[in-house]
């Protein structure tokens, strides 16, 4: 009787398999004794792009009809799945307010010295960080230089000490102080301090009436300003409720030496002292005026949410996170005659992964012990819209929320070798990231010098989720390939991010290797089911800033 029902259950399994397989087009192998997916059928995938990242699409900006079709078909495709909706969003969506503007012709920014006036133009010599009516000083203004703008008590720096910068504008440089240790300001790598946002906030808060963030001599190369202007001829969008904000604009190097004319100290000698680490503040002798003219709108987008039960009774109540923002640019400067940014890469391939990340998730046989909420985010291209605004609105308490996985972009290149959990050094994910490649041959490797900028991960969404005290990590593709040598393929990466990164040929017809997405997405499952089906939750290290919130949401319980 024993060996017949033995033999059953070894026959439902079975089926369940075939079925499996034949559903989801998948081959499942057992894993650790559990049922695992290690292939995923490239051809669902591949049907998400085409649609994601078709022209008819138009970009998918966020607050155009292009996004909204994204979203309704990320919503129609998750109902199909089977995939519930959340009790608080029974549609899906996830719909609020947003404000966009953009400047027009009209706008003026004068520099004025004792002996002249000099007419600054937009996107050419300047670009703005912010527009509106919060912008506007129409008097001439004191400008005092206040070097990087930093204020960071935990390593005894001030750059406003016996400053007075009350009703003045602020100039100050990119980047940060350097150190070679690794106990001042970070040593070689950055800190949140060299953020424009800390910065202004900082400048906001001694009483600046705006800030011109001026490119650091020593560091910015021409080839640098060029992608700055090309990302401000979009709208600036942001939710109707955001922090105070006053007028913030970014100059080119070659408008730079203007705001030291006739100062004590010239731009050259400025960047002596970022060499020898010994930065000055003082004021300068010039004034500022800005007047800005402005198009503006009111919108509403939506994230698309669903979420998927666990089978635990008890851990069912803690939830994983999984996460892709589905906008892009829209429709901007036509290069080449193409004046569609599709976002295939960035984040079509995310949205697609996500899609059937769910699929999988939510199969009976695969179904984890933990809870899962599936979000898809618009607004990030734009500064993280739909992230804040989830953080400010979560399905699930924040405090039950314990990761986040955030996708952008998927290896479309070739199978690979290794992956970059991005982040998960600073919480234990990278044990479950290591746990979860065992005996897959893929190795979890550390972001290469010199290809990402120090501060990457807080360039996308996951940065939000880990401001809001969840651990947080952005999976992507390493540089170890099945064909392509490790230096090779750097150089691959660097050249698609200079000529398609952010572009109009960022589209369905560039090279994809759709095996490689497949690949990549079984990874990302994997990692998933490795978190979900634990009985600990990841945690923050000790030293790690984010602890203090997420211990705050805990003790708060929200």
């Amino acid at each position: 009787m024993k060996k017949y029902t033995l033999l059953r259950l070894r026959m439902r399994k079975m089926i369940h398999q075939i079925f499996y397989c034949i559903l989801f087009g998948v081959t499942v192998q057992t894993v650790n004794g559990q049922a695992g997916v290690t292939t995923i059928i490239d051809v669902q995938l591949r049907r998400h792009m085409d649609v994601l990242a078709h022209d008819s699409l138009e970009g998918r900006g966020v607050g155009t009809p292009g996004c909204d079709k994204a979203a309704e078909y990320i919503r129609s495709t998750l109902q199909s799945y089977g995939i519930k909706a959340t009790q608080q969003y029974p549609s899906y969506l996830q719909t609020f307010p947003l404000h966009g503007s953009r400047p027009v012709e009209g706008t003026s920014l004068k520099v004025i010295s004792r002996s002249d006036t000099i007419l600054l133009q937009l996107q050419n010599d300047y670009v703005l960080f912010s527009s509106g009516a919060q912008t506007f000083i129409p008097l001439p203004t004191r400008m005092v230089f206040v070097g990087y703008g930093i204020v960071a008590p935990e390593y005894d720096y001030n750059d406003y000490r016996n400053i007075d910068v009350k009703n003045a504008v602020v100039v100050f440089l990119t980047g940060e102080p350097r150190s070679n240790d690794d106990t001042f300001f970070a040593g070689e790598k950055s800190t949140t301090h060299s953020s424009f946002v800390m910065k202004q906030k900082i400048a906001l808060s001694r009483g600046a009436k705006g800030s011109i963030l001026v490119p650091n001599p020593n560091e910015l190369l021409t080839e640098d300003w060029i992608e700055v202007q090309s990302h401000f001829l979009f709208e600036e969008v942001r939710l109707p409720v955001t922090p105070s904000e006053n007028l913030n604009i970014m100059v080119g190097r070659q408008s730079s030496n203007l705001f030291f004319s006739g100062a004590e100290y010239s731009l050259d000698e400025i960047a002596g002292f970022d060499r020898a680490g010994a930065m000055k503040s003082f004021p300068l002798p010039g004034k500022i005026s800005f007047q800005g003219k402005f198009k503006e709108r009111d919108f509403r987008s939506s994230n698309v949410i669903a979420m998927i039960e666990g089978s635990d009774p008890i851990l069912k109540d803690s939830y994983l996170l999984l996460t892709a923002h589905y906008d892009h640019l829209g429709i901007g400067v036509s290069v080449n005659g193409d004046s569609i940014y599709n976002g295939l890469m960035d984040n079509a391939s995310g949205t697609s992964a996500l899609l059937e990340i769910a699929r999988m998730l939510s199969h009976p046989d695969i179904r984890p012990r933990r809870s899962v909420i599936i979000a898809f985010l618009t607004g990030e291209e734009r500064g993280f819209l739909g992230s804040q605004y989830y953080c400010f609105n979560p399905v699930v308490p924040l405090h039950k929320t314990f990761a986040n996985i955030n996708i952008d972009g998927i290896s479309l290149f070739e199978q690979v070798r290794s992956v970059i959990a991005l982040g998960s050094e600073m919480s234990t994910l990278r044990e479950f990231v290591d746990t979860a490649l065992v005996s897959t041959g893929i190795l979890c490797e550390e972001i290469p010098e010199g290809i990402f900028n120090e501060d990457q991960f807080r360039k996308s969404d996951q940065y939000i989720f880990a401001q809001a005290g969840i651990p947080s990590m952005l999976v992507s593709e390493g540089f170890q390939f099945e064909r392509t040598t490790y230096d090779d393929a750097i150089a691959r990466y660097a050249e698609w991010s200079d000529m398609l990164y952010h572009s109009p040929f960022d589209d369905l017809h560039q090279p994809m290797d759709f095996s490689a997405a497949a690949q990549h997405t079984n990874i990302i499952v994997r990692i998933a089911l490795t978190i979900l089906n634990s009985e600990v939750e990841p945690a923050w290290h000790t030293d790690i800033p984010f602890l203090q919130e997420r211990l705050r949401s805990i003790a708060e319980k929200r």
